[in-house]
């Protein structure tokens, strides 16, 4: 269920509103928005609750919820989450792109990429440290040494850093070097990971699993809610389908349904989405006016190479580039827009001669 109080309620009236629920068993979570405020019920409750609370003074209105999903539901939370860090945010009007390498290979390689991330406007540095990949003989990443590389890089040109993280037992040192924590699509129902990210308070990019409904993946978004952490974005980076011709198939649709039925950022992943370069700038283009609001992209400066083999959907650093100043203005259009100044382009101009 939820409460939801009359706009001329005080925070004294709200206390005494929780205190009421909690005192009948179940949780209480207060969200704060600008012309009411809603207080989540989670639990079970006795049916005579809700006549009880309807019965309050400065309770509008008690409303059942009936979605698995209570504190990812919109209903819970009418406006939009936004998740600051550092200065950037996401969610809302903002749009944040998180640029880099699929994996941090060298301390040269993750610091000349964050350089030209920060240049073309990014405010997130990506790159994995830890690799899940469908076979064991293939690159599984350099670990923590791979961290620290990236917190280094995005330390040195002002970037917020996000890595994969892939058990509870790594996720403490990965939140001690990352500003964000990503699952993998497939790790999105590794429960005991998700109720382990739901302890801390870092920010956390969930990857929609491949195979995963809207509903199973709100769900796991829970899951981290429920344990306490509510910096969450959600992160559509395409599903398995019949289709062979691209890696997987970028749900577009995706996009304007979770941000109906849930109040949480919404990310799009167009290079996992596509797996070929050529289809990554159509695509986030498509996912920014579809009202995305971020992107994580891949970007390599020497893709060919790449030691994960995933290079044919990695940017060059030029298109990389190229892709940010045209969707700042496209962001303008469908009311989204980058909080962070560009430098000069010079690093590109170096980097292309």
């Amino acid at each position: 269920m939820i409460v939801i109080t009359n706009s001329n309620v005080t925070e004294e009236r709200i206390g005494e509103i929780v205190l009421h629920i909690e005192k009948a068993g179940v949780q209480a979570h207060v969200s704060r928005g600008t012309d009411r405020t809603v207080i989540g019920i989670i639990g079970k409750a006795e049916p005579t609750l809700a006549e009880h609370l309807r019965q309050m003074k400065g309770v509008e209105n008690v409303i059942k919820i009936s979605k698995s999903y209570k504190l990812a539901s919109r209903d819970f939370h009418p406006d939009d989450t936004v998740i600051e860090i550092k200065g950037v945010k996401m969610g809302g009007e903002h749009l944040v792109v998180m640029g880099g390498p699929c994996a941090v290979e060298t301390p040269e390689q993750i610091d000349e990429i964050a350089r030209l991330v920060k240049a073309a406007g990014g405010q997130v540095l990506r790159g994995g440290a830890f690799k899940p990949r469908t076979g064991p003989y293939s690159f599984q990443g350099i670990g923590v040494e791979g961290l620290a590389m990236m917190a280094e890089a995005g330390k040195k040109h002002g970037l917020l850093t996000i890595t994969e993280v892939m058990t509870p037992e790594y996720v403490d040192v990965c939140a001690e070097y990352a500003d964000i924590l990503q699952v993998g699509t497939r790790n999105m129902q590794n429960f005991d990971l998700l109720r382990k990210l739901g302890t801390i308070q870092t920010p956390v990019l969930l990857k929609r699993g491949f195979s995963a409904t809207y509903d199973e993946f709100l769900n796991a978004a829970e899951y981290i809610l429920a344990g306490g952490n509510p910096n969450v974005m959600l992160c559509e980076r395409g599903i398995r389908t019949f289709e062979t011709y691209t890696r997987n198939t970028l749900d577009l649709a995706a996009i304007p349904v979770l941000q109906s039925l849930s109040h949480l950022p919404v990310i799009s992943d167009p290079s996992h989405g596509t797996g070929r370069r050529e289809l990554v700038e159509p695509m986030s283009k498509a996912s920014v006016a579809a009202g995305a609001n971020g992107l994580i992209i891949e970007m390599h400066t020497d893709p060919d190479n790449s030691m994960t083999g995933d290079g044919v959907q990695s940017l060059f650093p030029d298109q990389f580039a190229n892709l940010l100043k045209e969707l700042e203005q496209l962001g303008k259009l469908v009311g989204r827009r980058f909080d962070t100044p560009k430098q000069t382009a010079d690093y590109f101009t170096s980097w292309i001669k």
